[in-house]
């Protein structure tokens, strides 16, 4: 009986936890803000890592009608914003989406996401031997104040 308890905590712990890993590909601190009431889309920023080459061919939640994928670039002294079929995710490099160029917008929201809350997120990755995966994961949803760069604090503690 004791062991039971010892696996049920250890599993517990593994899915609360803000990693999540498939494989060779690791997804990290999936988060959103709130919403205001009337609010139908939300940004999603997570960070993506693999050992080896993959394509982020999509992301669904059962919340949202579509999860859609942009690319921003700066051109001509304006930025732009366009949605991409996929993206691509080098090796063993991490892919912060709401940092690299791109960014996840769910849309169509079905409710409006309240803080506290986890959001369920599946992303289709294709890997390098040309195998699609699903991933599950979880997106905490952050008071709709938060910042990126107050979350940035929130999700790495240092020692002094």
């Amino acid at each position: 009986m004791h062991k039971t308890f010892r696996f049920g905590g250890l599993l517990a712990a593994l899915l609360l936890s803000a990693s999540v890993y498939a494989g060779d590909i690791q997804i990290e601190g999936a988060w959103l803000r709130a919403t205001a009431p009337g609010q139908e889309e939300a940004s999603l920023d997570f960070s993506i890592t693999s050992k080896q080459p993959a394509v982020l061919l999509g992301v669904s939640s059962t919340v949202s009608s579509a999860v859609e994928m942009h690319s921003m670039t700066h051109e001509k002294g304006m930025m732009r914003m366009r949605q991409v079929e996929s993206i691509e995710i080098p090796a063993g490099k991490r892919v912060n989406l709401g940092e690299s160029g791109y960014h996840l917008m769910l849309a169509g929201l079905k409710a409006p996401l309240k803080a506290g809350e986890n959001i369920p997120l599946t992303l289709t990755i294709k890997e390098s031997n040309n195998r699609t995966v699903k991933i599950e994961t979880r997106a905490e949803v952050k008071p709709l104040t938060t910042t990126k760069a107050s979350t940035h604090k929130d999700n790495h503690k240092h020692r002094h």
